[in-house]
């Protein structure tokens, strides 16, 4: 079984005074602050410029758990704190000053900081030539009751996400969607300690891979499915066009004690080198616009582009399409993706049920994933996991004894040879 970790939440005991690093070094909310300037600045990844940033602060535990929740919080709320500043700026303000308007915003009205600590600390934390504004705007901001504009400005995301799901989902089911996004992800781990979403856990389970198969995860960095799949006994082919993150699928298998029944393959997944009817399962867990994602990707709502939708569901067919040649007769397909747009999960499913009719659709899980079409979706608010669109195929034919029929040793020559 999965075990939960709790991370600090909205509304937790604040760290004391001011977040000081052992020695009397720089505080929280000052290594917060240089974080989301090298967000906004740079373009930085936010869980990239954090993990580095507090390698190198010198912060006690309890503070870093405040920095990670001040920068993940402050990031995904970022439209929702410039309107609450906004309304009591005379001129537009930039840069460090901006981004310490919008942390002490988000400490106000959405982490549950007392006024008095989240103004003054954010305040020492401010640039000096800005203090005074810094000061006065956020206790405005403390004081003054809230008017949301729209939804879009409430649940802090651009105006097409918002469009955009609640075309797929409708209007109630998407706002809850992004409600349920805006809140702190849980960390769960798997039983071998691997760290994996339930919901990526459940598309893996969903697979069911059995001792002795041979299972091509077609899409497999980071590796999280592919070393689910080979810790139930199944033997993976697991590819990625991309060599480094192809290498992190080895170097998780590797240390998972895997590294024997995961072969890493670099390929592209459109055009695979592997010959067809090779496989007992397929699991493509394709790209998308990671629109499930939002609560543990805290920056991707700012970067992903409207027309991603349309160009990601055409690589989604071609990599579904490629893979549909690999399972054997009576094998197992099945298709995922992290996100809840009709275009990337049922327009892909459409596609594929004219394209292949001689793969089936297999039941979709119950609670609490719900019927998508012929799959199956689970919506972030159901069970406080990441939203994901899941099909499950079975290629017509095939002889008994489970998919492909054959002997163990014949699949491991094939092993061999798919992995060339």
């Amino acid at each position: 079984m999965s075990r939960p970790r709790r991370p600090r939440g909205r509304g937790g005991p604040v760290p004391r005074r001011a977040g000081r690093a052992a020695g009397g070094g720089r505080s929280a909310r000052a290594v917060a602050l240089d974080v989301l300037d090298r967000i906004d600045a740079r373009g930085a990844y936010a869980n990239l410029a954090l993990a580095g940033a507090l390698e190198r602060s010198g912060l006690e535990p309890a503070d870093r758990r405040f920095v990670t929740d001040l920068v993940y919080g402050t990031t995904r709320m970022r439209r929702a704190c410039d309107h609450l500043v906004d309304r009591f700026l005379a001129r537009p303000v930039e840069g460090r000053a901006r981004n310490a308007l919008r942390l002490g915003a988000y400490q106000l009205a959405f982490a549950g900081v007392p006024a008095h600590a989240a103004v003054s600390e954010t305040v020492a934390a401010a640039p000096r030539p800005a203090r005074g504004l810094v000061n006065a705007v956020l206790r405005r901001v403390a004081e003054a009751p809230v008017d949301w504009p729209d939804d879009a400005t409430r649940l802090s995301v651009p105006d097409w996400v918002l469009d955009e799901l609640t075309a797929s989902l409708g209007r109630e089911r998407a706002l809850a969607a992004l409600a349920a996004m805006n809140e702190p992800a849980t960390v769960t781990e798997r039983e071998d300690g691997y760290v994996q979403d339930p919901a990526s856990q459940a598309v893996a389970g969903a697979v069911g891979a059995r001792p002795g198969e041979l299972v091509l995860d077609a899409c497999a960095a980071p590796g999280g499915k592919a070393t689910a799949l080979a810790g139930a006994g199944a033997r993976v082919v697991a590819a990625d066009v991309n060599p480094t993150r192809a290498g992190l699928v080895r170097a998780n298998a590797e240390r998972l004690g895997l590294g024997r029944e995961v072969a890493v393959v670099v390929a592209d997944g459109t055009a695979p080198p592997w010959r067809p009817a090779c496989v007992d399962r397929v699991l493509v867990d394709a790209p998308c616009t990671g629109l499930g994602t939002l609560r543990r990707r805290a920056d991707l709502r700012w970067r992903v582009e409207p027309a991603a939708v349309a160009r990601l569901a055409e690589l989604q067919r071609r990599l579904l399409a490629a893979a549909a040649e690999a399972v054997r007769p009576g094998g197992v397909l099945v298709y995922s993706v992290c996100t809840l747009t009709v275009a990337e999960s049922t327009g892909v499913d459409e596609w594929f049920a004219g394209e292949r009719p001689d793969f089936e659709p297999l039941p979709p899980p119950g609670a609490p994933w719900e019927p998508w079409g012929r799959g199956a979706i689970l919506l972030p608010q159901a069970a406080g996991t990441d939203g994901m669109c899941m099909f499950r195929y079975r290629r017509a034919g095939g002889a008994g004894g489970g998919p492909g029929g054959g002997h163990d040793d014949e699949r491991a020559d094939e092993h061999e040879e798919a992995r060339g």
